[in-house]
């Protein structure tokens, strides 16, 4: 059996002292241990920002993409080879901004893999900007008189475009965030883990108090995660009260399963066949 302390590389971190990147780091570490997996059997895909410094401090097979270009990416490797367990990080930034497109499209497709995003509400690592879910009002280096863009809802917009598996979760909760990363790396699906995240070096704002004060546990109560209208009202809740937890869970086809490419080998274990290229042919089927 693995253990969490298997999937740390000898790098230091260099995140800021404080930052729920550690949390984040942890709760992954331990979810993969307690799975069962070994380091070469997970493909982690990382965006730029703060958490994309993980791919230097996670033992396992990573890739460092571009900004916003992490899903895709992801989505390669698991059409490429569908028996990978892949993982997705990226900030609220990367996966909702510069990657909203991606990110929408893979809420669509409900391809098999699991994205989990640090939701600081900040471009942290370029020095605390506004970000795609910065509340309105948020004053920043590049918004000193307040943002007035509306902030994005990820999980409402997730859950409308099709994902089937739809979670918020609090870095500095590590069990629970722990429970809801084993179970969104187990569902067959597209898998959103939206992670509240502190970032007490740039968002003086949503502090851990703040938070503290503000969240509780969907899964305290009776919670029907299977209903998505009730889904889609409890995902815009957020002020007074915030709701963690599984908020959305259902079982459908995913993109997998409508190839038949793929019904009886990963692409990786395919013969290669190369057709000769005739490009006078090509050409003239063009004209």
């Amino acid at each position: 059996m693995s253990k969490a302390k298997d999937f740390i590389t000898k790098i230091d971190p260099t995140w800021c002292p404080g930052c729920g990147n550690f949390g984040i780091w942890l709760g992954v570490r331990q979810a993969a241990a307690e799975l069962g997996f070994q380091p070469h059997q997970l493909a982690l895909f990382f965006d730029i920002g703060c958490n994309g410094n993980g791919a230097n401090y996670f033992n396992a097979y990573n890739f460092h993409g571009l900004h916003g270009r992490a899903v895709p990416a992801a989505i390669g490797a698991k059409l490429a080879n569908h028996k990978l367990t892949v993982l997705v990080f990226a900030g609220d930034g990367g996966a909702y901004g510069e990657g909203g497109n991606h990110f929408i499209a893979a809420c669509r497709s409900n391809i098999d893999i699991t994205l989990i995003v640090h939701d600081n509400k900040r471009y942290s690592l370029t020095t605390g900007q506004a970000s795609p879910t910065s509340s309105v009002g948020t004053k920043s280096k590049a918004t000193p008189d307040g943002s007035f863009e509306v902030d994005f809802q990820p999980l409402q917009t997730a859950i409308a475009n099709g994902a089937t598996f739809v979670a918020r979760a609090y870095a500095d909760d590590t069990v629970n965030l722990t429970k809801i990363i084993k179970t969104a790396i187990n569902h067959r699906g597209f898998s959103l883990v939206d992670v509240l995240q502190p970032c007490p070096t740039f968002n003086r704002d949503n502090t851990r108090d703040w938070y503290k004060s503000r969240l509780y546990n969907l899964q305290d109560q009776k919670w029907d995660a299977t209903n998505k209208n009730q889904a889609l009202v409890k995902a815009g809740e957020w002020g007074e009260k915030i709701p963690v937890g599984i908020l959305y869970q259902v079982t459908k086809s995913t993109y997998k399963s409508h190839l038949p490419q793929l019904k009886n080998q990963s692409l990786v274990e395919q013969e290669l066949k190369i057709s000769p290229v005739i490009f006078e042919k090509l050409l003239a089927e063009l004209k």
